[in-house]
């Protein structure tokens, strides 16, 4: 994010915020995972891979999207070849995708608790959540976070409207998400914080 908290311009239009040093720490991450997940947003503004090119695609971390609503395009590049996809939508949503497997969990959005299970069923130890703001604010309500990591670059967007690391509903400040801050590593021209999630601290219902 940029040094005033944002992830993307006014216009909600991807930005390149982190250096080629945070780039490679990114890849090397997504390698080390058994899966990514990003909600449809993210999908429907950047049109992602979320795969490593390196990899071969037996190689590769599943993906996942979260898509309650069965909103992304039949062009995703999440549905091409280079990694296995998994598409979570709600159970009222009655849509395929050629490409995807689809998991139906939850009434009208997706149920967090039932996608996390089946994944450990799946033998999903290691998710890495890349966004957008509402999916990580999701995962932070239901208590589903354990590390935290964010690099923060050397430039400042503003807007009202542009988009943040964690948005959703929000939380009251009693019931905010503790975090220790582990780690701070300079990165050509940004920071990298590594922070755990603080189990002891009361948590949001």
């Amino acid at each position: 994010m940029t040094a005033d908290g944002k992830i993307a311009s006014v216009e909600r239009r991807q930005v390149r915020i982190s250096s080629p040093e945070d780039m490679e720490r990114v890849k090397e991450l997504r390698a080390g995972s058994d899966a990514i997940l990003v909600g449809v947003g993210t999908v429907l503004a950047d049109d992602p891979h979320l795969t490593v090119k390196s990899l071969p695609p037996d190689k590769n971390p599943l993906r996942i999207v979260l898509d309650s609503q069965g909103r992304t395009p039949n062009s995703a590049k999440v549905l091409a070849g280079g990694a296995p996809t998994l598409i979570a939508t709600a159970s009222n949503c009655v849509r395929t995708w050629k490409g995807a497997q689809v998991l139906r969990c939850g009434e009208k959005q997706v149920d967090l608790q039932c996608l996390m299970a089946e994944l450990e069923r799946r033998g999903i130890e290691r998710l890495m959540v890349e966004g957008g703001g509402e999916t990580i604010w999701s995962f932070f309500k239901h208590g589903l976070v354990d590390d935290y990591r964010v690099f923060v670059g050397s430039m400042v967007l503003g807007g009202i409207g542009a988009p943040t690391a964690c948005e959703g509903q929000g939380f009251l400040e009693e019931n905010a998400v503790r975090l220790r801050l582990l780690s701070m590593t300079l990165m050509g021209e940004g920071a990298l914080l590594c922070y755990e999630v603080v189990r002891d601290a009361a948590q949001p219902a």
